[in-house]
C-alpha cells in the first residue's frame, strides 16, 4: 500500500467534505477513519480511484457519526437531502488547510500537531510517538486545536509566515519514533511550494534540503554528535545539495529577500566548501548581517559571532559575542569554542562544562562534556611532574 499517496490525498479529501457542509473537526475525524479503513482494505483490494474511494468512505463515516448524534438530526436530514457531488471534485483546499492548521490562535505545539494530522495525514499515535508523549495526551491536544479553529471560516485568508514557522518547527524535531519528521516537513513544504509562488516558501524548502543533505554525517556510529568542521563530507547528499542550491538561486533572483532565504544562503556556502578550511566565512558573515537586519534575532547574532570569529579571528568573535545576553541558549558553548581558538583552554574547559549542564539534548550534553574533559586532560601536568 502506498502510504505516501494516502498522506498526499488527506488535505484534498478534508477540503471536499468541508465544502459539502461539514465542519472542519468532523471532516478531519471522518477522513482519519477513512484512512484507517484504507490501511485495512487497500492491500487486498486497491481502488482504481484512490481519492474517490477516500471521499466516499469519509462521507459515509461522517454520516454515520451524524446519525449517532441525535442532537444533530436536523443537520443529518439536511446533508442527506442535498445532492452529493462526485468524488472527483477538482477544488484543491490544501493551502487553506495549511492556513487553518497554523492559525495564530493556536499554540506552536497545537499548530504542529494539527498540521501533521490534517495536512500530513499522520495518525494520532504516530504524532504522539514522534513527540514522545502518550497517545491520549496528543489526542487531547489535537481535539483542543480543532475546537479552537472550529469557528474560523475555511476560506478566510491565512498568514504564510505562520505556516512556515510551523513547518520549520516540524523539521527541527528531526527523527523520533517511526516517523521521520524532517523528511515529513520537507514533503509538506514541497507540497506548499507547489501551491504558492512565494520566495520564502522556496527559501524554507532550500534550507531544509541543504540541512537534510548533511544528516548522514552528523552522527557517528556510536551516536556521538559530529561538529560540522569534522564531518565526513563524502557522506553529504549531493543530490539534495544541488536541488537546494537551485531552489535558493531561483528565489534570490526575484530580489525579495527573507529570513529563510538568508539562512539557506549560509547553509549553501557551507555545502559548497569541499573542506572546512575552504569555507567562505567572510561571505557567511555578510549573510548573517542580512539576517540580523531582517529579524534582529538574538540566535542569528549568536551564529554571526561564530562566523566573525572564523572570518576575522577569535578575538573579533568574542567582541561580537560580548554584545549579546549571556543567558542566550548556546552562549556558553560559543564562548567556549572562541576561547579555545584564542588559546585559553582553561576558560574554554570551564565554559564547555557550563554549557553541558544547560544542554537541551543528551547528545549535545555528551559532546560538550567530552570537549571539557579533553581540555582538562591537556591542562593536567604530566605524571613525572606530580
Amino acid at each position: 500500500m502506498d502510504e505516501a499517496l494516502l498522506r498526499s490525498l488527506t488535505p484534498t479529501v478534508i477540503g471536499i467534505l468541508v465544502r459539502r457542509g461539514t465542519d472542519f473537526a468532523a471532516a478531519e475525524d471522518a477522513v482519519q477513519d477513512a484512512l484507517v479503513e484504507a490501511v485495512r482494505v487497500w492491500p487486498d483490494d486497491s481502488p482504481r480511484d484512490p481519492q474517490g474511494w477516500l471521499v466516499t468512505v469519509a462521507w459515509r463515516k461522517f454520516l454515520d457519526a451524524a446519525r449517532a448524534d441525535t442532537s444533530r438530526w436536523h443537520r443529518e436530514i439536511r446533508v442527506e437531502s442535498e445532492p452529493v457531488p462526485g468524488p472527483g471534485e477538482s477544488v484543491d483546499d490544501t493551502l487553506q488547510l495549511y492556513f487553518l492548521c497554523a492559525h495564530p490562535s493556536l499554540t506552536s505545539a497545537s499548530a504542529v500537531a494539527l498540521t501533521l494530522r490534517a495536512v500530513g495525514g499522520l495518525t494520532t499515535r504516530q504524532i504522539a510517538q514522534a513527540y514522545l508523549v502518550p497517545e491520549a495526551t496528543m489526542a487531547q491536544r489535537i481535539s483542543r486545536a480543532k475546537r479552537t479553529v472550529s469557528s474560523v471560516r475555511f476560506n478566510q485568508p491565512g498568514d504564510i509566515a505562520t505556516v512556515l514557522r510551523v513547518l520549520y518547527l516540524v523539521f527541527n524535531e528531526g527523527y523520533s519514533g517511526d516517523v521521520d519528521l524532517a523528511a515529513e516537513a520537507i514533503r509538506l513544504t514541497r507540497q506548499l511550494a507547489a501551491k504558492i509562488n512565494d520566495e520564502e516558501v522556496a527559501g524554507l524548502l532550500a534550507l531544509m534540503l541543504l540541512h537534510h543533505a548533511r544528516r548522514p554525517a552528523r552522527t557517528a556510529s556510536d551516536g556521538r554528535l559530529v561538529p560540522l568542521a569534522e564531518q565526513d563530507r563524502s557522506l553529504w547528499n549531493t543530490r539534495l545539495i544541488a536541488e537546494g542550491v537551485d531552489v535558493l538561486q531561483t528565489a534570490l533572483i526575484r530580489d525579495r529577500l527573507g529570513e529563510f532565504q538568508a539562512q539557506a544562503a549560509v547553509a549553501a556556502l557551507h555545502a559548497d566548501a569541499q573542506t572546512a578550511e575552504e569555507t567562505d566565512w567572510v561571505q557567511i558573515v555578510e549573510w548573517y548581517d542580512e539576517l540580523v537586519c531582517l529579524t534582529d534575532n538574538p540566535v542569528a547574532r549568536l551564529n554571526r559571532a561564530v562566523a566573525v570569529g572564523e572570518a576575522a579571528g577569535p578575538r573579533a568573535g568574542l567582541a561580537a559575542l560580548a554584545e549579546l545576553n549571556p543567558a542566550l541558549p548556546r552562549y556558553a558553548a560559543v564562548s567556549a569554542y572562541l576561547h579555545e581558538r584564542d588559546d585559553d583552554p582553561a576558560t574554554a574547559a570551564r565554559l564547555y562544562a557550563e554549557a553541558a549542564r544547560s544542554a537541551s539534548s543528551l547528545p549535545e550534553r555528551d559532546h560538550l562534556t567530552r570537549q571539557a574533559a579533553r581540555l582538562n586532560a591537556q591542562l593536567r601536568p604530566p605524571p613525572d611532574r606530580l
